[in-house]
């Protein structure tokens, strides 16, 4: 099972690529809405891109006109660049280089002004350009073959110039936003982000004074770190862990966010780093965010949970300990899907806990678990049902599961994945495994005190779950009577208006059937209930020393009396008693076919016989009709390999009319199995309620069979 102890993986965590937030308005009124929407003309659009691109390779100077036309040119570019359908365009016309080269300040030279006009402007539109170029994944190495990192790491150490101004938070928050987008889910630009030396500014920005920037910080470093564990060593090496930690109280929701999917991505597959983030004291922050009023924050921070309780059990323990339960239970019943996938997760992984398993359950975790059972998302059914087997690993909660018709949901819901599937097929068996001593005393208990919607989901459980040597306890009384039982409670589902409730008693009256040493399907030929000594094959129909001869159909069988007499009590009558066939010689057969005739002696002269179904019906007319029981078992056992929806209620007739024990209780076990199939055929519905009283009997008779047997085995 994927999400059992040390097997589980984990949700995956992503890099967080964002869609950079939109830059201040152009300034330059030749911007217009038109250069920016699908309806430009394509050739226009071009010479817009081409005019850009060349102002910017022919204004690379501090001069404050060459400035203020970089400037403009970078606005417009990133205007153009919002529109993903653009993007191609953009970098087909040359974009990329030109915009790369206004990343950094150009060189001085001589009758430039002492002042720098635009500072940090040129450089913020640049990395706000380039940035939303990157969000296409294809052209992500091609702005970094161009050299932009260098350069964007440069730009993030500009935050320890000492004059604080809006236009330099903006560039070095522009700058990390743009390395986030590169990196994302690039593998290769993650490693040379961090041999440009990208990481320990990253990290120091985390304590910078704008929270935009933090947070822009934090979304490059939680980019950074996913699946990469040299990145990852670094960011913990550079002291990000108490920033990070401290971070997670933020009032700001966006920080926090941030900053609980860095912590996030640094523990996911890297246990000595999760030691580290715990002992560092991440776990009651990260607890706290689970009431965050950002299910951003919440969500990320039940997925960092439910890492956190992977390391060990103390962890799994301190983790209840300190409150994180109850808020996990409320997001269960969140309106966001993927809230709800998360709190399953980390409950799932804290129920793995023999300590925690009955509190989840105690502090109402059963019935939204059971619930998420109905979603048709994959991810999030299988953590709730994962969360389930953890919690029926304690006896405690046996109870609990049954009361609130756990075990119905279990049985009855559709599963989308095998892994799910083989989840809840475990749960049903340690639930079943359980049922016993304390736990089936209590269950007994209120199946005899509770409402009756209880009583029945009690009494349907523990005819799938209860061992055969309890099913006369739990079904029938000790005078063997099943008023006010088990059996009587699943005898009136099975007879209620409710098309469900029919369904749950048939299925689970069919599961006592065959859970019952004494009780299966007539599932092979019995036995000669008496042992006889058998004249033999040679002296059917044969003359050789025949003292009786049939007339069946106008032919003659020859007979043996002493034959006939040791084989039953009708022939015994027949020969011994005052009917006239006494004394005679030859006697009449009448009503019986030939061949049914002879079978039917074939089998008192050899013990057995092969029955077709063709035939096997009139051969059981004549069994019975001759009181040859064990002929009448094998025709019996022939018919009832027969059995069919639309024939099982002439087959029950059948079994009334010559009183065919065997063949009545395979009709019955047939239309416990069958009884959807049946409820929905006309006219079968009155069957059922026909067979009820003769089901109530059978079980009664059958249970104490088996019980009966149970306790000579023992002996």
């Amino acid at each position: 099972m994927e999400q059992q102890r040390g097997s589980r993986s984990f949700p995956e965590r992503k890099g967080q690529k964002r869609k950079l937030e939109e830059g201040p308005p152009a300034e330059d009124p030749q911007i217009s809405p038109s250069t920016t929407t699908d309806a430009a003309p394509h050739a226009a659009l071009l010479s817009e891109v081409a005019a850009q691109v060349s102002v910017l390779n022919s204004a690379f100077s501090w001069k404050e006109s060459d400035r203020a036309a970089a400037k403009r040119a970078a606005q417009v570019l990133s205007e153009l660049a919002k529109n993903d359908d653009l993007v191609s365009v953009i970098v087909d016309g040359g974009a990329v280089p030109a915009l790369t080269t206004h990343l950094q300040p150009p060189p001085y030279c001589e009758g430039d002004l002492a002042q720098k006009p635009f500072e940090h402007e040129v450089e913020k539109g640049s990395a706000f350009a380039l940035g939303l170029l990157a969000i296409k994944p294809e052209y992500q190495n091609l702005i970094v073959d161009k050299g932009a990192l260098p350069h964007l790491v440069d730009l993030l150490k500009r935050s320890k110039d000492s004059s604080t101004s809006r236009a330099l938070n903006s560039v070095i928050r522009r700058a990390a936003d743009a390395i986030t987008n590169l990196a994302h889910e690039n593998s290769s630009i993650k490693t040379r982000v961090r041999l440009e030396g990208g990481i320990p500014p990253l990290v120091e920005l985390l304590e910078y004074s704008d929270s935009k920037v933090q947070r822009a910080a934090a979304g490059a470093l939680r980019t950074l770190a996913f699946k990469n564990d040299d990145n990852k060593n670094l960011i913990v090496e550079c002291n990000a862990l108490p920033t990070l930690i401290l971070m997670l109280g933020s009032e700001d929701a966006a920080i926090h966010y941030e900053a609980v999917g860095v912590i996030g991505n640094l523990v996911h597959s890297s246990p000595n780093i999760k030691k580290e983030v715990i002992s560092s004291g991440a776990l009651q922050p990260v607890i706290g965010l689970l009431s965050s009023c950002c299910p951003e924050s919440q969500r990320e921070a039940a997925l960092l949970l439910g890492q956190f309780a992977s390391t060990d059990s103390d962890c799994k323990v301190h983790i209840v300990q300190r409150g994180a339960v109850r808020p996990l239970i409320e997001m269960l019943q969140s309106a966001d899907v993927q809230l709800k996938e998360m709190s399953a997760f980390a409950l799932g992984r804290l129920a793995q806990d023999s300590h925690n398993q009955a509190g989840i359950a105690h502090s109402g975790g059963l019935e939204p678990l059971l619930k998420l059972l109905s979603s048709r998302n994959g991810s999030l059914q299988h953590n709730a049902a994962f969360a389930l087997y953890g919690l029926a690993d304690n006896e405690d909660n046996v109870s609990g599961f049954i009361r609130v018709g756990g075990v119905q949901k279990l049985q009855d819901e559709e599963f989308i994945v095998q892994a799910t599937k083989d989840c809840v097929s475990k749960t049903l068996k340690r639930l079943e495994e359980k049922i016993h001593g304390r736990v089936l005393r209590h269950l007994l208990y209120q199946m005899r005190i509770s409402e009756k919607s209880i009583q029945r989901r009690v009494a349907l459980a523990l005819a799938h779950f209860c061992s055969p040597e309890d099913q006369r306890t739990v079904f029938i009384d000790e005078n063997g009577i099943c008023l006010l039982t088990g059996l009587e409670l699943l005898l009136g589902l099975l007879g209620s208006t409710n098309t469900k409730q029919q369904l749950d008693g048939a299925a689970a009256l069919y599961r006592l059937a065959n859970k019952s040493m004494a009780l299966s399907p007539v599932d092979a030929a019995p036995p000669s209930p008496t042992q006889r000594v058998y004249l033999g094959e040679q002296y059917v129909n044969s003359a050789t020393l025949s003292d009786v001869t049939f007339l069946v159909e106008g032919r003659r069988f020859y007979a043996h009396r002493i034959c006939l007499l040791a084989s039953s009590d009708a022939f015994r009558a027949m020969f011994d008693g005052g009917y006239r066939e006494k004394d005679a010689r030859d006697i009449e057969i009448p009503n019986i076919k030939w061949e049914v005739f002879e079978l039917m002696m074939r089998f008192i002269y050899t013990g057995s016989v092969d029955i077709t179904i063709e035939i096997s019906q009139d051969l059981l007319r004549a069994a019975d009709q001759y009181l040859l029981e064990g002929l009448k078992r094998l025709c019996e056992y022939t018919i009832a390999q027969d059995i069919t929806l639309e024939n099982i209620g002439s087959m029950y007739d059948l079994s009334e009319a010559f009183h065919a024990m065997s063949l009545r209780q395979a009709c019955i076990l047939f239309i416990l199995e069958h009884f959807e199939k049946l409820s929905s055929m006309h006219g079968q519905n009155e069957l059922v309620q026909r067979t009820i009283p003769e089901i109530r009997e059978y079980f009664c008779r059958a249970l104490t069979k088996s019980t009966t047997n149970l306790q000579s085995l023992r002996l």
